[in-house]
């Protein structure tokens, strides 16, 4: 049998050695792999490496001291946790990851803006044709995600999905600007466009139609609420040792909490 292993190579490098190489081809080929696996774990990429323990070290020496996250109400500590991100994120705090299934049970993600949060659940608009409202319509379940960089913290939320009220949503859609009005007419969403110049003429001939009149609701425009079921809140600690706190809603309604290993 051949025995084989690493050894010190030149520049100290790894290169493979056998005790009885079967031939200068085959030893060559075998330095040539081990040497292209170190090139291209040392290459340097677009990924990060991981901090050094020197990076936590001076992470935790800058840290202050934070208490332990509260346990008495999670919609309390959602809208302390948002507020302080409206004044941190450089865009769209509000923003969020939300998570459906689709027929073949396969996962389907994308960014939303929460647009109302309170204890019925959280709230977003959408083209109720889209591909997220069809896969809400065959399964009304959810999960979304809000992740805020600057504060390091995340709030992660699962829960079923009902559609808002009438009134609810002419009364979101009051708010938004007239061009956006025009783009929710105009827009097919999620389902193929020929270029840009024939979505640019729907807004156009949308716009004609309606002249400088109220722009109405179009009918396949509304909006959803996730009413959680869980709601986790997750905060950065150095050395990856998170704290992580989970609020989990009962029949009754009420809520229990438990902490998660990170």
């Amino acid at each position: 049998m051949v025995n084989s292993g690493l050894s010190s190579g030149p520049n100290g490098l790894c290169k493979h050695t056998t005790t009885q190489p079967s031939s200068i081809e085959e030893e060559g080929f075998r330095y040539g792999r081990a040497q292209g696996y170190i090139d291209a774990m040392t290459d340097k990429t677009l990924i990060p490496a991981s901090p050094s323990e020197d990076d936590y070290v001076r992470q935790v020496a800058g840290a202050e001291a934070l208490p332990q996250l509260p346990e008495d109400d999670p919609f309390a500590l959602f809208n302390a946790w948002l507020t302080e991100a409206l004044g941190k994120e450089p865009n769209d705090a509000n923003a969020m990851s939300l998570a459906t299934v689709d027929a073949d049970g396969l996962p389907d993600v994308r960014m939303v803006l929460l647009k109302e949060a309170d204890a019925r659940g959280f709230v977003f608009y959408t083209n109720v044709e889209s591909a997220k409202g069809r896969e809400l319509a065959a399964n009304p379940k959810a999960a979304l995600l809000f992740h805020w960089k600057s504060l390091r913290r995340q709030v992660r939320v699962r829960g079923a999905v009902s559609p808002v009220s009438p009134e609810e949503a002419d009364a979101y859609w009051a708010t938004r600007a007239r061009p956006a009005q025009l783009g929710a007419w105009a827009s097919s969403q999620s389902r193929p466009l020929p270029d840009r110049l024939a979505f640019e003429k729907k807004i156009a001939e949308f716009g004609l139609k309606f002249g400088l009149g109220k722009v109405p609701r179009p009918p396949h425009w509304s909006g959803f609420r996730v009413a959680p079921q869980a709601i986790e809140f997750w905060r950065d600690r150095p050395f990856r040792l998170h704290e992580r706190l989970v609020f989990s809603r009962g029949e009754s309604g009420a809520w229990t909490t438990h902490r998660l290993f990170p």
